[in-house]
């Protein structure tokens, strides 16, 4: 009997060692906190509960020894999104204990060149993320485990070029 892919929020639910993320868009602001990202751009602070239903779902995880950690790959000047999804986003998640890692391709070549968003949950279950030019999603594809090893391979190859977010954020950051 074949067993059924599982969602991304099944996946969230039952990983039990990491679940890793790479990011690859300048914007994604047709997806998620969209209220939260008309704020930033109209200059106000983060709201106080800004995130806490993400930080809550982080502390459970990371409280339990489980790991939830990124790459953004990016180039500077940084979008307005990007300053957004880094300044308030990343953070605010930090309080929860997600660890994020920038690969900024400003000054080298990407190392991972046409590779495109995806989870990877447990180094067994790859998600890949599609999303329209807006940056809105427009679908996700739990694949087969036998596809995981590649998946691995680039989170790899982008943990092995990137820095970690406080340092980057500390020499480009606003």
């Amino acid at each position: 009997m074949t067993r059924s892919p599982k969602s991304l929020g099944e996946l969230f639910d039952t990983f039990e060692r990491e679940a890793f993320r790479l990011e690859t868009l300048d914007d994604y602001g047709g997806s998620g906190s969209t209220d939260a990202y008309r704020r930033f751009l109209a200059g106000d602070p983060p709201p106080e509960d800004y995130n806490a239903e993400w930080v809550a779902e982080l502390r459970s995880h990371t409280g339990k020894g489980k790991r939830v950690y990124r790459v953004h790959v990016l180039s500077r000047p940084l979008t307005p999104y990007l300053r957004f999804e880094l300044g308030w986003g990343y953070r605010t998640n930090a309080i929860g204990g997600e660890e994020f890692f920038i690969l900024d391709t400003t000054a080298e070549p990407n190392p991972i060149d046409g590779v495109g968003d995806f989870w990877l949950f447990d180094e067994e279950t790859p998600v890949v993320m599609n999303y329209d030019e807006a940056g809105v999603i427009v679908g996700r594809e739990t694949l087969a485990e036998d596809r995981a090893r590649e998946f691995v391979c680039y989170r790899d190859t982008a943990l092995a070029h990137a820095e970690p977010f406080t340092e980057w954020w500390a020499k480009y950051g606003e």
